[in-house]
């Protein structure tokens, strides 16, 4: 028997069988044969539509109504005046001040912040009988909101009866003016930031710390590595990941500080401690200027995305 024959006797009917059940199927069932790119796009849109909605159109509106002269109070109907409301920004010395003031702050609290939330999530990290009340307590500070954070700190640093200068006073010292001196005011608004912002990154670098294998501290233990080599070596670099990540998101929220500050202080003395959201506050809602507003948003805006293009840049460099 030719053993070509008897191939060809054997894959007829499957070849057979295949063109049937092709025949059998509908044609509108070809549209469901999809490629992968054009599926992806198909399941995509959505929510690529509800982003628009949500972020596109409004940050659209934001850059497109900074064009315009728009002022609630003067009764004039909007005029498109370009770039002048740019113009004015860079000539007003109070929009450099709260820049500069948002900078300090998050060039202050940001690396405070990391320094005492990494302190934080290696003690909450350590083999205690019972580690859910260590847990408990760096989910309080984050599950406060920003403004009763700030009434709860304006009052510990009062004057005359403020926790603070309380325990000053039983140690010796004399009370600070806390809010009548733009340096303690400020210093007073950079503590209660980090306090509060402090358990956020604390609760993101645990849980990092959570994804180290056991396996890797033991064969440091058999090499006779040390708790501080082991921390340097072995803790430090596979946190790393969760450490950027945790900087992306405090730095574009220390940039938009708002609550604490304006509960504390209101800006004060003067406008020492008056922030660049704060200004942008004063002048849509209180001056009702929408057009200058709305040119400090932008600005502010793209401030956030710089930030947050130097993180991603700095993710890629390391992989």
């Amino acid at each position: 028997m030719n053993p070509v024959a008897g191939a060809a006797k054997v894959t007829m009917p499957e070849r057979t069988m295949v063109r049937v059940d092709e025949k059998q199927l509908p044609r509108w069932t070809r549209w469901l044969d999809l490629g992968d790119r054009l599926l992806a796009v198909l399941l995509l849109a959505p929510a690529a539509i509800l982003l628009s909605l949500i972020i596109v159109y409004p940050v659209a509106r934001l850059v497109y109504t900074s064009f315009f002269s728009l002022s609630l109070t003067s009764g004039l109907p909007a005029e498109f005046i370009g770039f002048e409301n740019y113009t004015a920004m860079f000539d007003d010395p109070i929009f450099w001040e709260t820049t500069w003031n948002t900078v300090l702050i998050t060039l202050i609290t940001v690396p405070g912040a990391l320094f005492m939330g990494l302190g934080l999530a290696l003690l909450a990290n350590l083999p205690f009988s019972m580690q859910w009340p260590m847990r408990l307590s760096l989910l309080i500070p984050w599950a406060l909101p920003l403004s009763f954070a700030g009434l709860i700190f304006a009052w510990f640093f009062h004057y005359e009866y403020g926790v603070v200068n309380d325990v000053l006073n039983r140690l010796g010292f004399e009370g600070i003016i806390w809010f009548n001196s733009p340096n303690w005011a400020f210093a007073a608004i950079c503590l209660t930031i980090i306090w509060k912002t402090s358990s956020f990154m604390a609760l993101m670098i645990l849980a990092g710390l959570q994804t180290i294998p056991r396996s890797l501290y033991e064969a440091a233990d058999v090499d006779g590595a040390g708790k501080i080599r082991r921390f340097f070596e072995i803790t430090l670099p596979l946190l790393k990941p969760s450490i950027v990540v945790a900087l992306i998101f405090r730095t574009i929220t220390a940039l938009q500080t708002f609550d604490i500050p304006y509960m504390m202080t209101g800006g004060g003395p003067g406008t020492s401690t008056t922030t660049l959201a704060m200004y942008i506050h004063q002048n849509t809602v209180s001056f009702l200027d929408l057009g200058y507003g709305s040119a400090l948003a932008v600005v502010m805006f793209a401030l956030s995305m710089c930030v947050t293009a130097v993180y991603l840049r700095i993710i890629r460099t390391k992989d």
